[in-house]
């Protein structure tokens, strides 16, 4: 799994945050099921292969921790935020989404709809 560096260009983080990319069907369906509580700085984007709501909606079943997540379009603006429980049947944002961003609740305030984020993947040497 390579990683990409987040930013908020709209409200500037205090840090970027550095998340691993689920670009695959086995990494899209796995995301954090079975794993342990995240840290603050741990995240994932999930690409999914077209715009969609119901592509982009997602389910907490095998997650044992809450997460924020962020619905982000083809010109990686936010259309939607929520803070998803664990455990939760099924989330779906409002409007289509091409990518999710699955990070720590603490994050959740720091993003907004409407909001333009840089993606930038990191090179491995």
């Amino acid at each position: 799994m390579h990683q990409a560096i987040i930013n908020n260009q709209t409200h500037p983080l205090s840090q970027p945050i550095l998340v691993g990319v689920c670009d695959t069907f086995f990494l899209r369906l796995l995301g954090f099921m079975f794993h342990s509580p995240i840290s603050i700085d741990q995240g994932l984007i999930i690409n999914q292969n077209n715009e969609s709501k119901i592509d982009s909606a997602i389910h907490m079943f095998f997650v044992n921790f809450d997460l924020a997540i962020i619905w982000i379009d083809q010109l990686n603006k936010v259309v939607d935020t929520c803070l998803a429980r664990r455990w939760h049947p099924f989330y779906m944002p409002n409007k289509r989404a091409k990518l999710i961003l699955e990070i720590h609740p603490d994050h959740l305030d720091q993003f907004g709809i409407g909001d333009q984020l840089s993606i930038e993947n990191v090179k491995m040497d």
